[in-house]
């Protein structure tokens, strides 16, 4: 089975992914860390102010997007004249994202750092919004 945690379609944080009894490339990965907070104001989505009680919305991050979401260009989603591992490079925005998250996809080629294979026989725990504490 083949585990590939990304944050470069949209920035989704809080999952966690572990591999036991298989072999292979098989570890444990996924992100722990809450992007919104220092998203880029650029790929920042926040609420407005009128879906918050009192109207009050608006200031605070919901949602980190990706750069090829926010801009939609071939160079931030590796398309056309980007469209391969040669051309397609790592953006100061997929940069934040692999800061963050050094486990996880931060752009459509981030292979070497962010594809981990488990072979036949692995039990797998997938846990949804961990607990950060130790």
């Amino acid at each position: 089975m083949l585990i590939v945690p990304q944050v470069a379609a949209g920035g989704v944080a809080g999952i966690n992914s572990n591999g036991s009894a298989g072999a292979g490339k098989c570890m444990a990965t996924g992100c722990l860390v809450d992007l919104n907070g220092a998203c880029p104001a650029d790929l920042r989505v926040t609420m407005p102010a009128s879906t918050t009680a009192g109207g009050t919305g608006g200031s605070g991050a919901v949602a980190c997007r990706s750069a090829c979401e926010a801009f939609n260009t071939p160079q931030y989603c590796c398309s056309g004249a980007y469209g391969s591992p040669s051309t397609c490079k790592p953006s100061t925005y997929s940069q934040f994202f692999k800061t963050a998250c050094p486990r996880a996809y931060s752009y459509a080629y981030d292979d070497s750092t962010s594809t981990f294979t488990c072979t036949a026989g692995t039990t797998y725990a997938i846990t949804f919004c961990p607990s950060t504490t130790r």
